[in-house]
């Protein structure tokens, strides 16, 4: 009976808990779409974070777009040779890349590089009561802090989604010249002729909502954030795990739009 009781009350704080969160969430998204909508934008902040997740990310997605790149390509290489269809290697590549590839592991590389920079910087700001210094002085801190990050997140994922693209197509082209002796007009004829607009559109699209939801999660888990150094961890490490698990839903749910109303 004790035992019952005790799960009973387990399971109460965890729904309070969660309608807390919620209700927290919430108030949030209104007041940062309060300010998105009238600003100010505050130009030199927005520059500066986008050189924060645009430069500073750069070797990071070079190193992985190369990698995944020959990666993939010596995975469909070894399963095309099967049917001695290696010439498929550069449409599988540049569509599969567009269309889901890019967009998400580019948004995954920026979650946890400047997603949990932004929410270890923000939540540092907050346990240090800075941010109440900052109300204080008429200043708000979603204007301020979190509208700019999320309009160069937004801005930035995509430019960087397609140089994803452009790293990983040669990735597979290396692998598959030099290692399953493709044609190299052949490789890129065929790409050229089947990959459409459209699916460099589709990765675009998520791309933007990508680099939209990761940014504004991240932030949030930093204005939250309490207790002290064990709190800015706390909220650096559920920034991330909460940023990837809505990458992958917000993938589904994309994909699932563009395929079944869109047409992509």
């Amino acid at each position: 009976m004790q035992s019952a009781i005790q799960f009973v009350e387990y399971v109460g704080r965890q729904v309070l808990r969660v309608k807390h969160k919620s209700e927290s969430f919430y108030d949030y998204w209104k007041e940062f779409w309060y300010w998105m909508s009238r600003g100010p934008y505050r130009l030199p902040l927005v520059f500066k974070q986008l050189e924060f997740i645009g430069n500073q990310s750069l070797f990071v997605l070079i190193l992985s777009g190369s990698a995944i790149g020959a990666v993939f390509g010596i995975e469909i290489g070894g399963i095309f040779k099967i049917f001695t269809a290696q010439n498929l290697m550069g449409i599988a590549t540049s569509i599969t890349l567009c269309r889901e590839i890019a967009p998400l592991i580019t948004a995954v590389l920026l979650a946890g590089r400047a997603g949990s920079s932004m929410a270890a910087e923000i939540a540092t700001m907050k346990v240090n009561e800075q941010i109440d210094a900052m109300e204080t002085m008429a200043v708000n801190p979603v204007s301020y802090l979190v509208v700019p990050r999320v309009i160069a997140a937004t801005i930035m994922t995509p430019l960087l989604t397609a140089l994803f693209i452009l790293i990983g197509v040669i990735g597979t082209y290396g692998v598959g010249i030099f290692l399953f002796q493709v044609d190299k007009g052949i490789f890129i004829s065929k790409m050229l002729a089947f990959t459409n607009t459209s699916d460099l559109v589709a990765g675009m699209e998520k791309a933007v909502v990508f680099g939209f939801v990761f940014s504004l999660i991240s932030c949030w888990y930093g204005l939250i954030a309490k207790g002290g150094a064990k709190g800015v961890g706390l909220a650096t490490t559920r920034a991330v795990i909460a940023s990837l698990l809505a990458l992958l839903a917000c993938d589904f749910v994309i994909t699932y739009i563009q395929i079944e109303f869109v047409g992509r």
